[in-house]
């Protein structure tokens, strides 16, 4: 899943098209959702390296026309301050969901859970670096956040938990880290630019393009392409950019407008559901301890964002 890049607009106090705002929600969680599938299949042929840019790449050509298009209301000045909200929020954190699921070395479905823990480390982020206040109820939520995530990564132990762990998880945790201060500098310092969110998220990944694009060429993707084998694994990479990494936050953009930013923040409670379902497609063996894990995750995550 993508971080979401938004700026502050007026959100109607009722919903004045319920069937769209809901269908526009379910759109996303089946897009967000099948992303790790998505991810875990483009490593079957590319290394992490190469799936992670092969995602960016994309994301980066479809905005691209875009971007030319509206290029003298781009703020170049602060080309530092999206750069970086780029690395934090999209190019470290393609990498290290590759670095998990290619190769089939972590279940789609427990990455996917995990990632819901994004709400969680935007809250802890935001109290440590921030000045942001945590509340006594937000701070029981990201406990049991973290048991629901503990539990998940040791799923399916029959010995110690240390020799159990399964340390692919720590790279989604990471990326829900750098989520986490993504979603807080972005809320700090580009909230206040003159810009659609569609432009801030195109300029974005203007910046970080390029740099994927030199990784992409670094190693053997080139030997790597002309396979036949490879056909499959590059359209699922290209997918990811595409729809991932850019139509959806399109879509997310336009589910705040016609809801509100709260209402818009419960298709987390959804992609888990989504991702699961498509591991339990592709024959993973999912316990109980990973649906109690997910469970105890997504009620952390409500009472992070309980008001």
């Amino acid at each position: 899943m993508e971080t979401k890049t938004t700026i502050n607009q007026p959100n109607p106090s009722k919903l004045q098209n319920p069937a769209f705002a809901w269908g526009l929600m379910a759109l996303l969680a089946i897009i967000w959702g099948s992303s790790f599938i998505l991810v875990k299949k483009s490593g079957k042929v590319f290394d992490a390296s190469q799936v992670g840019s092969l995602r960016i790449v994309a994301a980066f050509c479809f905005f691209l026309p875009f971007f030319l298009y509206n290029i003298k209301k781009i703020p170049f000045k602060k080309a530092h301050l999206f750069f970086i909200v780029g690395c934090l929020g999209n190019l470290f954190p393609a990498y290290l969901f590759a670095l998990a699921l290619a190769g089939s070395k972590l279940d789609s479905g427990v990455s996917g859970a995990l990632n819901s823990t994004t709400p969680l480390f935007t809250l802890i982020v935001g109290g440590l670096f921030f000045g942001n206040k945590i509340t006594s109820h937000q701070a029981f939520g990201i406990i049991l956040g973290f048991v629901g995530a503990l539990l998940l990564v040791v799923a399916g132990a029959k010995g110690s938990i240390i020799e159990n762990f399964n340390g692919y998880a720590l790279y989604v945790i990471a990326a829900t880290v750098l989520y986490g201060f993504n979603l807080n500098i972005t809320k700090k310092y580009l909230t206040d630019l003159d810009l659609s969110p569609f432009l801030i998220t195109a300029f974005i990944f203007m910046t970080i393009g390029p740099v994927a694009i030199r990784v992409l060429f670094l190693g053997d993707f080139l030997d790597k392409v002309s396979l036949p084998e490879a056909r499959n694994p590059l359209i699922y990479s290209m997918l990811l950019g595409v729809l991932g990494s850019a139509v959806a936050m399109v879509l997310f953009n336009k589910l705040i407008q016609v809801t509100s930013a709260v209402l818009a923040s419960s298709v987390t409670y959804l992609i888990p559901i989504v991702a699961i379902l498509w591991g339990l497609f592709d024959g993973e063996a999912l316990q109980i301890q990973h649906f109690v894990g997910m469970g105890v995750i997504l009620v952390g995550v409500y009472l992070v964002n309980k008001s």
